[in-house]
């Protein structure tokens, strides 16, 4: 907790509280606008650690958490978001905060907890800033193709040469690993540290690559952008006609020249602790089953014209031992007709995005009613408008954060305002009382009085 600014429990300053799907110190690093904003609140700032996450791991230990499907059956969202509201409102209990109200911030699935934690904990959050939150991102509601439809616009916006030299790019891969030798061949062309095995490890890495490059590309290392990869791309064809040697040029351009490319997927012997206890992994076979895949013949990435949500069940099977629960989600949450929905249950959640994010597809793009409404950028990237301000920020960007803070402070205020009312109310409602009371007690008084005066005339 940052007591920096904070107004103090008398005044009622607001509790600015970030709900991390992830290390509490990692989150603080990326939540910058947040102390950039709370000195003119007075906000306490509280980062909020989910369980499973950083240090936050119950059974004493990531092995023990993680041992099986029965410590982990108690590792999802729905837990999650009632550890919030016990931590927020023991805080405020400590420190004689109950009249403080709270505003719950999340970025991407951070951002789907506050928008989720402001539904269901209305009596315990003010009201939610959710970016970069696609809570329309499930199978009852979108295709699972929106996600690389965005990426592939991405990149066709810059560059519509680049977009093509990479559609073309996947059977060229299944014909050079077809010819005799051809994944020896393939493992030379990308310079990969392991012989590939299968084509299939070649495609998820390329395919993640354009994929992370597209959804972060606010990052101020110009190879992590989606020129930086096209202007690669561009370039080589100047140099040869070979798609795939622009493709590796991308790759070089993106990661840097190296000895090599660890392109196939990590052993078991070579997991790392992080990739051991994969906690996202685990929440996306179980509740976040976000389908996601080029299912239409619109994107730069190859079809998969046999994909079913068994595939996706199947693997969760094989990797958890679990079942995963597609529609779950939706039921728990809502997300369906969202606007019919919100528009008169729901107030006071901003759900911000940038159109550049391919998680923008499942976001909600627009206002469902006067209080719970949605900030777009057309140029904005994942998140990037949680992070800390620059003197190289476009003005689109800086507007979108005072836009976000402005509608925060309407409503700290208007919550102000009524607890002065209910105060002046409750005041003007004991005076009443007493007034009454002490009118009766006038009365009784005079009665006595009256009886004893008539006692002693008999």
């Amino acid at each position: 907790m940052d007591f920096t600014h904070w107004g103090g429990a008398n005044r009622g300053a607001p509790i600015f509280v970030t709900l991390c799907a992830e290390d509490a110190m990692e989150s603080e690093l990326g939540m910058n606008s947040m102390y950039e904003h709370a000195p003119q609140f007075k906000a306490l700032i509280v980062f909020i650690e989910h369980r499973y996450y950083g240090k936050s791991v119950p059974f004493g230990s990531m092995e023990e958490g993680f041992r099986n499907t029965s410590t982990l059956g108690y590792f999802n969202s729905a837990q999650a978001l009632a550890d919030y509201a016990e931590l927020i409102l023991h805080i405020k209990q400590n420190l004689s905060a109950e009249s403080s109200p709270v505003i719950v911030i999340g970025g991407s699935y951070g951002g789907m907890l506050a928008a989720w934690f402001r539904l269901k904990y209305p009596h315990v959050a003010l009201g939610a800033l959710a970016s970069s939150a696609p809570i329309l991102d499930f199978q009852d509601i979108l295709p699972r193709s929106g996600y690389l439809t965005v990426v592939s616009k991405d990149f066709r916006d810059v560059s519509e040469s680049c977009h093509d030299t990479i559609r073309q790019s996947w059977s060229l891969i299944d014909e050079l690993a077809s010819k005799p030798n051809g994944l020896l061949l393939l493992s030379k062309k990308f310079n990969a540290c392991e012989p590939l095995t299968d084509t299939n490890s070649l495609k998820s890495y390329l395919e993640y690559m354009y994929s992370d490059v597209a959804q972060y590309e606010w990052l101020p290392d110009p190879r992590h952008s989606v020129k930086g990869i096209c202007d690669a791309i561009d370039s080589e064809s100047t140099q040869s006609t070979d798609v795939l040697d622009r493709v590796y040029a991308g790759v070089v351009a993106h990661m840097g020249k190296k000895k090599c490319y660890h392109i196939n997927p990590p052993t078991d012997s070579t997991q790392s602790q992080s990739q051991k206890y994969d906690g996202w992994g685990w929440q996306c076979c179980t509740e976040l089953l976000f389908p996601m895949g080029p299912e239409i013949n619109a994107t730069m990435f190859e079809l998969e014209p046999g994909y079913t949500i068994e595939d996706d069940v199947e693997n969760c099977r094989e990797q958890f031992g679990v079942t995963p629960r597609p529609h779950w989600t939706v039921t728990e949450y809502g997300g369906l007709n969202i606007k019919l929905v919100l528009e008169k249950f729901a107030s006071n959640i901003i759900f911000s995005n940038g159109l550049r994010d391919p998680f923008s597809y499942g976001g909600v793009l627009e206002n469902i009613s006067d209080s719970v409404v949605s900030l777009t950028t057309a140029k904005g990237s994942h998140c990037l408008d949680l992070g800390h301000s620059t003197s190289k920020d476009p003005s689109w960007l800086t507007q979108q954060r005072k836009a976000e803070f402005k509608i925060i402070k309407g409503w700290i205020a208007d919550y102000n305002k009524r607890m002065l009312e209910l105060k002046l109310t409750t005041a003007s409602s004991a005076s009443a009382v007493q007034i009454s009371l002490s009118s009766l007690a006038r009365l009784s008084v005079m009665a006595l009085i009256c009886f004893i005066l008539a006692r002693l005339i008999v």
